[in-house]
């Protein structure tokens, strides 16, 4: 084996074998092996010998129509989305893998926001910049652009190399890569993605969405489990938009998935932050889920609705892997105008006054900056803020 990430292939036939192929598929893309995860949380085990692996998820990935209109470049004719992340790079690009929960399509012009949502290509781009390596795209919005934009979306990912799960082209091409297992550090993850719908419009053969379907759901996880991975996580497309709290089918879905053998549950899709809950065994954490995640970039400018969180989750293998920490960063869509024309650009919380002032927030925007992140930390208060911007030199 070597040292290079891989991306595992699971095949199942007759009395359900299965084995592996090294970034063999079209699906593949590559997680490197420079990539860092030097800023940890404060808690956790301190194992010197111990395998670590750290990964943080953001939510909602919006495309309005003003988005699109702020990523315009007169000059050159085309779109540009790099300024959305600039202050969030560092963090984002230390992570070992980071995930995303991409809901727009890449169907080609005409570009369009809500309610059927095409966005340039440059915006996966702008991700890849940032520092994401996987995208996950079972959710309401997936079917947008019909077959076509589904498909042309699954190849401009695979072209850029983005991994992608949660929707797949065909059946053979679900079978060989889903669920989706990925080794990094010398820890094996398997990763699921589903949604509660896709607003109506139906999935045509080939092409295949996951759907929260309990029976589905417990047959990838069976199937995840004979390749014996470390650590399996679920994000789920779940909830009611905009109720900051979970509701009982969430509660009782969590359940389900704990209870099938997953290890860590990650929500989106009510674009507002919900709770985040899990359980203390001594130095670890256990059964954490992440309600919502809010959104990461959008324009929707209500209150708890400009903003979203990205969660890190602190791994540790020795003779079990474990979960050392757990802890989140607000990010806030701050959309200044420039030169008569806005722009996007998420702001994290816990920056010092000179970049506040850089950034060049009115008054009027500083306060909602603010009261975002206020409401957030007071709405996670059982769970660690991270201090990444609040330590940076």
């Amino acid at each position: 084996m070597n040292s290079r990430t891989r991306i595992l292939k699971i095949f199942i036939a007759l009395a359900v074998i299965f084995c592996s192929v090294n970034l063999a598929f079209s699906r593949s893309g590559t997680i490197p092996e420079d990539s860092k995860s030097d800023h940890k949380a404060e808690t956790g085990g301190s194992n010197p010998e111990a395998k670590t692996l750290r990964l943080i998820f953001a939510g909602d990935i919006m495309g309005h129509d003003s988005q699109i209109a702020a990523a315009y470049v007169e000059s050159s004719e085309s779109y540009d989305y790099t300024g959305c992340f600039k202050h969030l790079k560092p963090y984002i690009s230390e992570a070992d893998i980071a995930v995303g929960n991409l809901e727009v399509t890449h169907a080609g012009e005409p570009y369009k926001g809500y309610p059927q949502f095409s966005s340039p290509d440059t915006l996966t781009d702008a991700l890849l910049d940032a520092g994401f390596n996987l995208l996950v795209n079972a959710n309401n919005h997936a079917l947008d652009r019909g077959k076509d934009g589904f498909e042309r979306t699954q190849q401009v990912l695979d072209d850029k190399g983005m991994i992608l799960t949660g929707s797949f082209l065909s059946p053979d091409q679900k079978e060989l890569s889903y669920p989706l297992i990925i080794e990094k550090n010398g820890i094996l993850i398997a990763m699921l993605n589903y949604t509660y719908g896709t607003n109506g419009l139906k999935v045509k053969p080939p092409n295949i969405i996951n759907y929260i379907d309990t029976n589905l759901i417990r047959q990838d996880i069976y199937k995840a489990k004979l390749v014996e991975p470390d650590f399996i996580i679920v994000c789920v497309h779940w909830g009611k938009e905009y109720q900051r709290e979970e509701n009982i089918t969430q509660q009782e879905l969590a359940g389900f998935f704990f209870k099938q053998g997953v290890d860590a549950i990650i929500g989106s899709h009510p674009h507002v932050v919900q709770p985040i809950k899990f359980e203390q065994d001594g130095d670890y954490i256990t059964r954490p889920v992440v309600y919502s995640l809010g959104n990461f970039i959008s324009n929707q400018r209500d209150r708890y609705r400009n903003g979203g969180i990205m969660v890190g989750l602190e791994l540790e293998k020795t003779d079990a892997t474990r979960i050392t920490a757990i802890d989140y960063l607000p990010a806030y869509v701050h959309k200044p105008k420039v030169n008569e024309k806005y722009a996007f650009e998420l702001v994290p919380a816990g920056i010092n006054d000179e970049l506040i002032e850089k950034i060049g927030f009115t008054e009027e925007e500083k306060a909602s900056y603010l009261e975002f992140c206020t409401d957030t930390k007071e709405h996670l208060s059982n769970t660690q803020q991270n201090s990444f911007f609040s330590e940076a030199k």
